[in-house]
């Protein structure tokens, strides 16, 4: 009985399962002889299918290789073998290797001969027959990039030239005059800074039409803080003027960022505070204009006060204008205000140089002038500068990939009746490096550098803290010039949720001390993108190149960047 039962299941299972009322069909293919048997079998064609039709559309694929590779007299004959098996037989005949191709000059310029042929002649090129395809399809793109989108290319007049060689003429269709963009209307966000079409984006009224091109530019929209692109652009042809659709939305670029730090202070064993807010408008006007104001308040009683003003293309040119105000102040010991203005010419969506003045005046504050080390002075610089930036829009975590700035000054230092030349130089780069979808390296490369003959305490680079050398007090440090390193390990957990590792190295140099130090710091941190804006919480301890590691000297950072 129980070897019935499962003769029974063998037989439910071979009879009426539903691949048993499916067949495959099975593709012989063949050469006239055994050569080209051969050549058949490198094209690695497929040989089962479900049915006739994909029989019959493979036979179809291999003859379209076989014509491209040179076989253009190749006959085929398809036969059926049984019900489940049919055979190809292939005469693939003569293989011709190369053509001359017959020009105008008046229609394809020479120059974008030579870039698809290395053999190029006042009336003809020659090609191998396989990169037929590809020399005309660039060729075609060419001319879409003149103003030509309907314009096709074809071979005719195809003749032998002799047993591997065939012969033919480039003819080129233009049914109309080269098209131009007549007119630029923007979708969504009518508001839109049109200067930014004209000078970041480089898309103006009266250029050669050519939608690959116009795709790219538009790409450079995301890169924007106060937009992005919605969709591809898309074209109206009419008889006579061409349109071109701009898809765009405004975003929210507005920033409030504010953070909380405390840390165990060495010399009362307390705890301090301290902490900075920083307020960033974008856009508010519908111009691309920027705004910024930052307070920052510090354990060590420094006060920092920062204000600046970014108008883009006045009186639509390409050229800008930046402004900024700082005044920083320490207790009861000095006052320094730099005042800066800048006018900057967008090359590009990622190039940007400036060119500016800044000026500085510093107050001794002490009633006790004996202390040589602080000083009234006053100091002007023309400066010069170069910023590049690169975004990677689709991470909501790390919009920017890489940015470098660059800056160098050159002016003079007043103090009573002396005047001294000084240089300044200052760069500040980072990239972030993508593994792979969730893990990546962040480098920042930061470093300041005062070149003079003498030295004021007040006139010193001021650094330390979250946005620096992470596990040390805000603006502790003071280095004639400095170089720092922070890198860090990301993973990020999902869209909104990262964690990293913290690993930071100093070199300071201070010449009124005459110092030289290495600094670390070391720790870990997480970042949360919620609807509240991205809170950041990093634990660093910092240590010097001849002191231990303490947990005691460490610090917790804690931030929120809201956007609004």
């Amino acid at each position: 009985m129980q070897k019935t039962k499962i003769l029974l299941y063998i037989i439910v299972g071979v009879f009426f399962t539903p691949q048993s009322w499916c067949q495959n069909l099975h593709l012989q293919v063949t050469g006239n002889n055994k050569q080209e048997s051969k050549v058949i079998d490198s094209l690695d064609y497929l040989k089962t299918h479900k049915d006739y039709g994909s029989v019959i559309s493979e036979i179809d694929t291999i003859q379209k290789k076989l014509l491209k590779i040179g076989y253009f007299e190749n006959q085929q004959n398809t036969i059926k073998i049984n019900d489940s098996t049919y055979q190809a037989e292939f005469h693939l005949k003569n293989r011709y290797k190369k053509i001359y191709i017959y020009y105008d000059k008046n229609l394809v310029s020479p120059s974008v001969i030579k870039m698809i042929s290395k053999q190029v002649f006042d009336v003809y090129f020659i090609l191998p027959i396989e990169s037929v395809e590809t020399a005309l399809n660039f060729i075609n793109s060419k001319q879409t990039e003149k103003g030509l989108p309907f314009s096709k290319l074809k071979l005719s007049n195809i003749n032998i030239k002799d047993a591997d060689t065939l012969t033919a003429d480039l003819m080129i269709d233009d049914y109309e005059n080269k098209r131009i963009i007549n007119a630029i209307l923007i979708k969504r966000y009518e508001k839109f800074p049109k200067s930014y079409l004209k000078y970041y984006l480089k898309i103006k009224p009266n250029q050669l039409f050519d939608l690959s091109t116009l795709q790219r530019k538009t790409e450079q929209l995301n890169n924007l803080r106060f937009a992005n692109q919605i969709k591809a652009p898309e074209v109206l042809f009419t008889k006579d003027s061409t349109t071109l659709y701009i898809y765009v939305e405004k975003t929210k670029s507005n920033t409030f960022d504010g953070f909380l730090g405390f840390g165990t202070n060495e010399q009362t064993n307390k705890i301090d505070f301290n902490g900075y807010l920083n307020l960033n408008l974008v856009n508010n006007l519908n111009y691309g204009e920027a705004f910024g104001l930052q307070y920052k308040s510090t354990q060590n009683q420094q006060n920092r006060f920062e204000a600046h003003v970014m108008l883009p293309y006045l009186f639509k040119t390409p050229i800008g204008v930046d402004c900024q105000l700082h005044i920083f102040k320490q207790d009861s010991t000095f006052t320094t205000v730099d005042q800066v203005a800048k006018l900057h010419y967008q090359i590009d969506s990622r190039n940007k140089v400036f060119m500016g003045i800044k000026s500085t005046q510093s107050s001794n504050l002490l009633n006790n002038t004996s202390n040589t080390g602080i000083s009234d002075y006053n100091s002007n610089f023309t400066t010069f500068g170069y910023e590049f930036t690169k975004a990677q829009p689709y991470n909501l975590l790390f919009p920017i990939k890489t940015n470098i700035y660059a800056e160098s000054g050159f002016g003079k230092r007043r103090h009573t009746d002396t005047s001294e030349k000084q240089t300044i130089l200052n760069f500040d780069a980072f990239k972030i490096i993508n593994l792979n979808a969730k893990n990546s390296l962040y480098f920042r490369l930061n470093g300041n550098s005062l070149v003079s003959n003498t030295y004021f305490e007040n006139e010193l680079s001021r650094f330390g803290g979250i946005n620096s050398i992470r596990g040390f007090e805000e603006n502790s440090l003071l280095a004639t010039s400095y170089a720092l390193i922070n890198t860090e390990y990301r993973l990020q957990l999902n869209n909104t949720l990262y964690i990293h590792t913290i690993t930071d190295m100093t070199l300071l140099e201070n010449k009124i001390t005459k110092t030289n130090e290495k600094l670390y710091g070391f720790g870990f941190g997480l970042g949360l993108l919620s609807k509240a804006g991205l809170f950041k919480l990093n634990y660093a301890a910092g240590k010097s190149d001849n002191q231990k590691f303490k947990f005691s000297n460490s610090k917790v950072h804690l931030s929120l960047i809201a956007n609004f």
